[in-house]
């Protein structure tokens, strides 16, 4: 298969907009978790897309309509590495997008971004508010009907609020600042970096425990085997 070539930066469709990722921590670990998480559950899906931070164009020719979501998700969309996604080049407009809320970002999700991504036909919206400040419920779950967005029904589980994303296939909860995900399909909770990282030590750990007990007992063994030799010498 002939490798793709690597894109270049088109000067009339930038791919930066000069805003930082995140704001304070809170923030940035609430995105990269979530980012982390839908690209490590998709890594196998050669036709889903995911993304955060990326500028997407939607209107050819206007640079100045663009919008950037902390995190996406295109299902149908080649996964490959894009310097900024326009719709008028690409197969859809995102099926999932998930903004984390921030002094100064929070009004503009609820109010142009909210209406920017009801216009453009994507199909959920989610909203968190890491430190619970500004929205409240923190974890808000928005589907698309007739054009207009109308909150996802939540409901009670192990003294939570878990949220159901059709579009993902998924249950979503916040947990610790984060935004957790669960396949409705399998029930395997996704995992972060660092939780990826701390089972691979537990099982390491488990490993070499196993390896220095086997290797206690053949060293047993072995001193019983010359013991008895001994005796019969």
């Amino acid at each position: 298969m002939k490798p793709r070539p690597l894109p270049s930066e088109d000067p009339m469709y930038p791919s930066s907009d000069g805003k930082p990722l995140a704001e304070n921590d809170w923030q940035l670990e609430a995105i990269l978790s979530a980012l982390d998480m839908l690209r490590g559950h998709f890594e196998e899906r050669p036709d889903v897309y995911v993304s955060g931070d990326l500028l997407i164009y939607y209107e050819e020719g206007k640079p100045g309509k663009a919008v950037a979501p902390d995190v996406f998700v295109v299902l149908g969309a080649d996964k490959h590495k894009r310097m900024v996604y326009k719709l008028w080049e690409e197969p859809k407009a995102p099926d999932f997008v998930l903004e984390v809320a921030s002094k100064n970002t929070w009004r503009e999700d609820v109010g142009p971004k909210r209406a920017t991504y009801a216009a453009l036909g994507i199909r959920e919206y989610w909203l968190f508010d890491p430190k619970g400040e500004y929205w409240n419920p923190p974890l808000q779950g928005l589907t698309l009907e007739d054009g207009v967005y109308r909150p996802l029904g939540a409901r009670a589980e192990a003294g939570r609020r878990t949220l159901r994303s059709t579009v993902l296939g998924m249950d979503v909860w916040a947990e610790n600042g984060l935004v957790r995900f669960r396949d409705v399909g399998s029930g395997e909770v996704m995992r972060t970096w660092s939780e990826h990282r701390d089972a691979h030590r537990r099982e390491q750990v488990a490993r070499e425990r196993e390896q220095v007990a086997h290797e206690r007992e053949r060293a047993r063994l072995e001193a019983r085997i010359r013991e008895l030799e001994a005796r019969e010498g």
